[in-house]
């Protein structure tokens, strides 16, 4: 058999087998030294994939010996169908993997013994989606995972054609399938062997992967084709001998080789004494005495008790060092509880110095509320003391007097707001121009936040500029009249009755200057210059970046959406201008006279539970599990949960002050709600955080007391709009379990086992 290399731009349908033919190789083929490469690197097939391996199906791609056609192969017996049991499941055969609706054609090279779920889990991890979306499909009909090629009726060599498609084409469909661009030599080739003069038929060889570098025993070369024709040799790998089945041993490994050897090695030494004629002297010698003999019972008994007394100081020393370690880790502890406590001391201090600097310099409406607040709160101290120690005239003198006192107070708080609403004014001003001449800016892939100017930003970002240049002070006559001359410029280029109006201030202003006219009396004149010009800028039609700052929508069509009717300023206002209730059946007074109304009667402070509600938001925000019921309530919600509900005290300590009190999840796996918090301290709900089951960290009647509050909290929160809503749904998703994925919110029914 002679396996015959194409080349990378032919067709399978070009290659002609008479080159090959025997009879020509003497005429046109010499033989060939040994080349530095004998393969071509082809790039892969784009319908055929890389091999995996086993039991994973191995794809069919052009190797160096030649191009794998990946079109159908014929059988050398079309009717040859073994059954299950019978079978060899070992054998190859070929499988073409139909991708729906996209049709791309993709095969491999299984065994018979392979089954459909090791192709799901192949394709699994090819086309990078979950195995369990993927159905296998044979002549239209669903196949069970267990089935095996063998089972549908697939011979050794044959050929089988199956479907795949996804269960959920809308969100996860079966994309287009991309081969791997490294080279892979395939596990098998399909060989035309010429049986007679003009008959030939495919044979399916598999190819072994061999450990060894293939040595080059000579050959031939083509001289039209390059094509390479090595002998016989050089495709078989040689044959091993079996293995002996007579067992043998050695000599060597079973005999011993012993030798005797003498451990105590001699000493020879000499001594000299006195003799005959030979005088040694003794002052330098000593006398030795035998001591005591010693045991070997004696000598491990020694042994033993040293052993005995280096453990003892050893287990000393660990004791020691346990102990020090002891004190070091309560010194921290004291120590980090001593932090703690000058931490908490200190912010309450801040919080305490803030609340005072509120109170002496307001500026903003919460500013406002806490003096109100502080002012109805020694009102009613007042009113208690003298209900309790006077009656009668004295008691109405004394009433009479609390209200002059109630009333310079309350003028003096209304001074205090004058002051800060002109204040508040400029800065509302230039937050305004600020946003109109801001450019526009979103984030790009990389991370990285992209500006980017538009002809209108910039018209804002110089009609910003000229605004605050002519309300600068101290600046010269000269600096004051370009400035003028650079409005006039710009107010010219719209002829209406407001550019015609600045116009003639701006003209009249120039006059004034000329003749010597001192500036302090021409403070009204540029203020009317201010206000006009700021009412160019806030024109749309002058300045189209101010149309999305503006309350008041220009289209008239959009007044009609969303409008409410206040019934006590008795003004149309849009949504956003009422305050959401959970008890109330109707849209109720706007902002503007429920502030009002608290001011004058009520008086309720509601910047602990903004601070508390706004802390709970981004602590929910932290789970991040799609939490929006906390969003759902506001500050007038959140009191009554935690005053009527909770008592505003912690559940576990009793604690009342509000500043250091939480709402945290009772179960932490659930999102948050009113009937799934418990109101603690910031130490207890880190403790209750860490809580792995709650029926072991409480007892039984505290559990029962803290799900009696989550039922006062649920039937009063159910009325609020919108919760009604979500705790249906949440009902139904707790009651609703689904079969399989869903398309467009229905679910699909899984496909049953054949």
């Amino acid at each position: 058999a002679e396996t015959k290399e194409e080349p990378k731009d032919a067709a399978p349908e070009e290659a002609k087998p008479e080159e090959a033919k025997p009879e020509e190789k003497p005429a046109e083929e010499t033989p060939a030294k040994e080349p530095e490469e004998t393969e071509d690197k082809e790039q892969p097939r784009e319908d055929t994939i890389q091999p995996a391996p086993a039991p994973t199906p191995q794809p069919t791609q052009t190797t160096g010996m030649g191009t794998v056609e990946t079109g159908e192969i014929h059988e050398t017996d079309p009717h040859a169908t073994t059954p299950r049991t019978t079978a060899n499941l070992e054998a190859t055969a070929t499988v073409k993997i139909v991708l729906m609706p996209s049709g791309q054609v993709v095969t491999l090279a299984c065994t018979l013994g392979q089954t459909l779920q090791q192709l799901k889990d192949h394709f699994s991890q090819e086309l990078k989606m979950p195995g369990n979306l993927i159905l296998m499909m044979f002549d239209g009909k669903s196949v069970d995972e267990n089935t095996t090629l063998a089972d549908l009726g697939v011979g050794p060599n044959g050929t089988i054609q199956l479907e795949m498609q996804s269960a959920d084409p809308v969100n996860t469909p079966i994309k287009t399938y991309r081969p791997r661009q490294e080279y892979h030599m395939p596990d098998v080739i399909t060989v035309r062997v010429q049986t007679d003069e003009n008959q030939s038929k495919d044979v399916v060889v598999e190819i072994e992967r061999a450990t060894r570098k293939k040595p080059y025993l000579g050959g031939y070369r083509h001289k039209k084709t390059g094509v390479l024709y090595h002998h016989a040799t050089a495709q078989t790998v040689k044959k091993q001998p079996p293995p002996s089945q007579i067992p043998k041993n050695c000599r060597d490994t079973q005999t011993v080789q012993q030798k005797h050897r003498v451990q105590q090695t001699t000493n020879d030494t000499s001594t000299q004494m006195t003799g005959i004629n030979v005088f040694v002297s003794n002052m330098e010698d000593k006398l030795i005495v035998p001591g005591k003999y010693t045991t070997a019972d004696e000598h491990h008994s020694m042994i033993l008790r040293k052993v005995i007394i280096i453990q003892k100081y050893h287990r000393r020393w660990l004791a020691k060092r346990y102990v020090e370690k002891l004190k070091e880790d309560k010194i921290q502890r004291l120590e980090w509880e001593r932090q703690e406590e000058l931490k908490k001391k200190k912010e309450k201090e801040e919080r305490i110095k803030k609340e005072f600097e509120r109170r002496m310099n307001p500026k903003t409406k919460e500013d406002f509320d806490l003096l109100y607040h502080a002012l109805e709160k020694w009102r009613q101290e007042e009113l208690e003391r003298i209900n309790g120690t006077s009656d009668g005239a004295e008691r109405k003198a004394a009433l009479c007097m609390l209200l002059d006192q109630e009333t310079q107070l309350i003028s003096a708080i209304g001074r205090h707001k004058l002051e800060a609403d002109t204040e508040n004014k400029d800065k509302r001003i230039q937050a305004f121009l600020n946003k109109a001449a801001a450019p526009k800016k979103w984030k790009g892939h990389d991370g990285k936040t992209t500006e980017m100017d538009t002809p209108y930003t910039i018209r804002a970002k110089e009609l910003r500029d000229i605004y605050n240049s002519i309300n600068m002070k101290y600046l010269t006559q000269d600096e004051r009249l370009d400035v003028l001359l650079t409005l006039k410029h710009t107010v010219k280029e719209h002829d209406c009755k407001l550019t015609q109006e600045i116009i003639e201030l701006i003209d009249r202003e120039a006059d004034l200057l000329m003749r010597g006219v001192r500036e302090g009396n021409l403070d009204g004149l540029r203020k009317r210059i201010s206000t006009l010009f700021l009412q160019y800028i806030k024109t749309p039609t002058f300045n189209p970046e101010a149309a999305k700052l503006l309350k008041v929508p220009q289209d008239p069509s959009a007044l009609r959406k969303n409008i409410y009717f206040c019934p006590s300023c008795n003004q149309y206002l849009p949504s956003t201008e009422f305050a959401l209730s959970s008890n109330s059946r109707t849209v109720g007074k706007c902002h503007k006279c429920t502030k009002i109304d608290n001011d004058a009667r009520t008086r309720q402070d509601y910047s602990t539970y903004t601070y508390m509600l706004k802390m709970l938001r981004r602590s929910e925000e932290r789970h991040g599990d799609g939490s929006r019921i906390a969003f759902l309530l506001q500050e007038q919600d959140l009191r009554y949960l935690v005053e009527k509900i909770w008592s505003r005290q912690s559940i576990l300590s009793a604690w009342e002050d509000i500043f250091d009190l939480v709402l945290s999840r009772w179960d932490k796996h659930q999102e948050w709600s009113p009937w799934n918090c418990i109101l603690l301290t910031k130490d207890e709900a880190a403790a209750h955080d860490r809580l792995v089951d709650l029926e072991e960290g409480y007892g039984q009647v505290f559990i029962q007391k803290v799900q009696q509050k989550h039922v006062l909290a649920r039937n009063y929160f159910s009325r609020l709009p919108g919760m009604a809503e979500h705790l249906r749904v949440m009902a139904n998703d707790r009651y609703t379990q689904p079969n399989g994925p869903a398309i467009n919110g229905q679910q699909v029914p899984v496909q049953s086992k054949a």
